[in-house]
């Protein structure tokens, strides 16, 4: 069983910038990819970035703002968040897929306001 811990998150006005940590208990054999995906009040989650040993995905409405990052080939992935706004304000969520299983982090919030 893989637990995702993550960290960063909270308050901060339109403009500004903050960072999203998430570290792995284990690490699995073979390949796999980490990502974030963020869940807004009364809207369905999404993908915000996701990154493998081959390719970065990065959804449309973050790209030129949003950096996503791993440690090596190490089980933490991190998101760098520019120029936030109001609309960015969701639950992101820490992700990491093997070929047969998925695990979820705890989930961190982020409020862009003033």
């Amino acid at each position: 069983q893989v637990y995702l811990a993550q960290s960063g998150g909270g308050l901060v006005q339109p403009g500004g910038s903050l960072r999203l940590d998430c570290r792995a208990s284990t690490v699995p054999n073979g390949d796999f990819e980490m990502g974030w995906y963020r869940q807004a009040p009364g809207k369905q989650r999404e993908l915000v970035a996701t990154l493998s040993h081959k390719n970065t995905d990065y959804a449309d409405a973050v790209k030129g703002r949003f950096i996503i990052s791993r440690d090596g080939f190490q089980g933490s992935v991190y998101l760098q968040m520019n120029n936030l706004q109001p609309n960015d304000t969701a639950v992101y969520y820490c992700n990491m897929k093997t070929i047969s299983r998925a695990f979820w982090g705890q989930g961190t919030q982020v409020t862009v306001s003033g």
